[in-house]
């Protein structure tokens, strides 16, 4: 129900997040607090948001890519991140080749280049850990070409990761044979002639998540540090908010206990495939959140 509170009297926070559906009541009005109003700015896709925010602090509450928010951290940015998990999916599935030019297992791409549109693509770096947990497989050990540079301008990419200014689409250069591999994520192509590279994918999603018990990061949360000093209980109530629309959902979690244990393994995997400038303590990121939240 709308809350009867004059607008004029509620904080309004610019708040950029994906069109989910079980956000709809939330962007509907259906539930709503009496001390802030969220004032959703249209961003299709949504990680068009993503460089403007860590870049310009263009939104006050901002959907943000897992690896991009800790680098933000690392980047000493003024943002703070919040235990929201808003996106998520399983993703060893997102390792496509053509289906005319066989690999023999993920163990063939030793040496050969995979595509990607960048190289802190969020799906990029699950694909990867994958490689890494299923077969032993370092990033360094592959060539990399992307076409997009990472969301912070400060990032450089490791001397593996090579430019592509072809013009040309993942699925072309897969069609002329001039990558092994592609990673790609929601614009993963339905057509036959792509197949996943892990042909046991599903299983070993499932298998994956038995072990760790939730689902792969994709996207968090995050929230300019001024905001949060000048307007903590707006920003609360936004976090409740978000909280409430998205329970039972699947792929979500809220608070940190809930986030700590996800985000270090994104940590220790964003070290080792060269996404971090250093290490980054993940008590350190999530305290000013806990400290603001209380949870």
């Amino acid at each position: 129900m709308h809350s009867a509170l004059p607008d004029a009297l509620r904080v309004r926070l610019k708040t950029a997040l994906g069109p989910y559906p079980y956000l709809a009541p939330l962007r509907e009005g259906c539930i709503d607090d009496p001390g802030v109003e969220l004032d959703f700015i249209e961003v299709m896709p949504i990680p068009k948001a993503f460089a403007p925010m860590v870049r310009k602090l263009e939104y006050d509450l901002s959907e943000m890519a897992v690896v991009t928010a800790l680098q933000a951290f690392a980047f000493r940015k003024p943002v703070i991140l919040l235990p929201a998990v808003v996106a998520s999916r399983f993703q060893r599935g997102c390792l496509i080749r053509h289906r005319d030019r066989p690999l023999i297992g993920p163990h063939a791409l030793v040496g050969k280049t995979i595509g990607v549109r960048s190289f802190t693509q969020t799906t990029g770096m699950w694909v990867r850990a994958a490689l890494h947990d299923d077969y032993g497989l370092l990033a360094s050990e592959m060539r990399w070409r992307v076409s997009e540079g990472a969301h912070l301008v400060e990032y450089s990419a490791p001397p593996f990761v090579e430019w592509d200014d072809s013009g040309k689409t993942l699925p072309d250069q897969l069609r002329d044979g001039d990558i092994a591999a592609a990673v790609m994520g929601a614009d993963l192509p339905k057509d036959p002639e792509f197949v996943p590279v892990m042909t046991d994918h599903i299983a070993a999603d499932r298998a994956w998540y038995d072990h760790h018990g939730w689902v792969p990061i994709n996207h968090m949360v995050v929230v300019r540090a001024d905001v949060a000093a000048q307007q903590p209980e707006a920003v609360r109530a936004a976090w409740r908010l978000m909280r409430e629309a998205a329970a039972g959902t699947t792929g979500t979690l809220f608070g940190t206990e809930a986030v700590r244990g996800p985000l270090v393994y994104i940590e220790e995997e964003a070290r080792r495939q060269g996404l971090l400038p250093h290490p980054v303590d993940v008590d350190a990121v999530l305290e000013p959140a806990f400290r603001l939240l209380g949870e």
